[in-house]
């Protein structure tokens, strides 16, 4: 077994002084999943230096062992700034207690309430669309995905300024972390335009967020909203690891981390999915006809998600090849053998879920978009992990899928989506892989005879 940090071979690519920054900005998901580089690699920006983790079975391992591999390292000491300990980021000491307190919000009876906010969003969203339009995926979809999160997160009673001014900051947050973490300090606290927009943006938002808390903490109504869920929460066994609810603090740091994850990203994999569609018209009309046969020409529910297979097939292929997390990163808390390597304490572990999703040995034709690899349940299940794994797979996944199902199905039940260009999509440097401009053409569907799912 090789021990040190310094065993660990270093990834093509490297630049004296620059390390691996050039090779991450110009293609960072062809760097971070190309083939033949070895179970473990380093990657150098600047001074600082991480371990990528590329082989399967140790990303299970990683993702698993929270306690020896626990959050931390350059992208989520980042995230931190932004979000605080919320249940994304804390450590593990303090992860346990949270996870059960945000769990209740994610309840499958909780499921019905907010099916019914995201397809009353995608309608409303979509009702200004006439035949014929391009629109701008890129800027359609967080619209939509804010839309809805405001529904299901506040049930639609912040004003429309206070939503857009949320968005417009995280915006401006998520597009600055990945270069703030390849920025070594003191560099990154410079007085740049740049820095000074993160700054106002990450202030305003930390003080609109405590606000709404403290104002729904003082009314006490149950709005069976999710910010409802997480004031309302108690965790029976708490014994000495921290209150039994959430602070107001906490309740904060969760709301920033959910409306993330149900902005950015959500609206990245919707983004994707039409894309993809659009590429594949065969697949797109196949789609439609197993929906409307579901459906029948009303909106979706709860209870139609389950007979939404091929919705949900469309969705996981779109994880697979366009999973809007590109990058996790954790920090090694002891001594600890990785494969063959034995990794000091400190050691910062970086992992990617394109360097499984586009394994050719777990996914046959990875580049390729292919729903039907989907028609069998996976055994394998480190083979698709857009989530993560282990303790600290994302508390919303389930929400996450279901909403764009749900939304997909609403929106394919009454457009069709052809590309307006055949230019490649560019991409936006920031937290998320989602595209930075993406436009379709919709074309209004006319109602027809209905079939059944085939």
């Amino acid at each position: 077994m090789s021990s040190g940090l310094g065993a660990v071979p270093l990834a093509p690519g490297y630049v004296p002084l620059l390390g691996h920054t050039a090779a991450m900005l110009r293609d960072r998901l062809g760097f971070l999943a190309s083939p033949g580089q070895g179970d473990l690699v380093r990657l150098r920006f600047g001074p600082q230096t991480m371990v990528l983790v590329r082989d399967p079975d140790l990303v299970q391992q990683v993702l698993r062992d929270d306690r020896t591999f626990d959050k931390g390292g350059p992208f989520f000491d980042r995230a931190r700034e932004i979000v605080g300990d919320g249940l994304a980021t804390c450590p593990h000491d303090r992860h346990r207690r949270q996870r059960r307190l945000c769990q209740p919000a994610f309840r499958p009876g909780r499921l019905p309430d907010y099916t019914e906010a995201v397809t009353a969003a995608a309608r409303e969203e979509t009702a200004v669309w006439n035949d014929g339009d391009v629109i701008d995926v890129a800027r359609v979809m967080p619209a939509l995905a804010s839309r809805a999160l405001a529904r299901t997160m506040f049930s639609s009673r912040l004003p429309a300024q206070t939503t857009r001014q949320i968005n417009d900051d995280i915006g401006t947050l998520l597009h600055s972390v990945i270069r703030r973490m390849l920025t070594p300090a003191p560099f990154d606290r410079a007085p740049t335009p740049g820095h000074l927009r993160y700054e106002r943006a990450r202030r305003r938002l930390r003080q609109t967020v405590s606000g709404v808390v403290a104002g729904r903490r003082a009314d006490g109504t149950d709005h069976h909203d999710l910010l409802s869920a997480l004031l309302s929460a108690a965790d029976p066994q708490t014994s000495g690891d921290g209150p039994v609810s959430l602070t107001d603090e906490e309740v904060a740091d969760q709301v920033i981390t959910f409306f993330i994850a149900g902005t950015e990203t959500t609206a990245g994999l919707m983004s994707w999915v039409l894309h993809e569609l659009a590429r594949h018209p065969g697949i797109q009309e196949h789609l439609h006809a197993h929906t409307a046969g579901v459906l029948r020409g009303r909106p979706p529910r709860a209870a139609d998600l389950p007979a939404l297979s091929h919705a949900r097939q469309v969705v996981d292929e779109a994880l697979r090849l366009h999973s809007p997390v590109w990058l996790l990163t954790r920090t090694v808390t002891t001594d600890t053998r990785l494969g063959a390597f034995r990794l000091p304490a400190g050691t910062a572990i970086a992992i990617s879920p394109y360097t499984v999703h586009w394994n050719p040995d777990l996914h046959p034709r990875p580049r390729e978009f292919d729903p039907d690899r989907w028609n069998t349940p996976r055994t394998d299940r480190g083979a698709h992990v857009p989530f993560g794994a282990g303790p600290r797979r994302c508390v919303g996944d389930r929400f996450a899928v279901q909403e764009t199902v749900a939304v997909l199905s609403t929106l394919i039940g009454s457009w069709r989506f052809t590309a307006d260009t055949e230019r490649p999509v560019k991409v936006a440097l920031s937290a998320s892989y989602v595209p930075r401009t993406l436009r379709l053409r919709v074309h209004a569907r006319r109602p027809g005879p209905v079939g059944g799912p085939e």
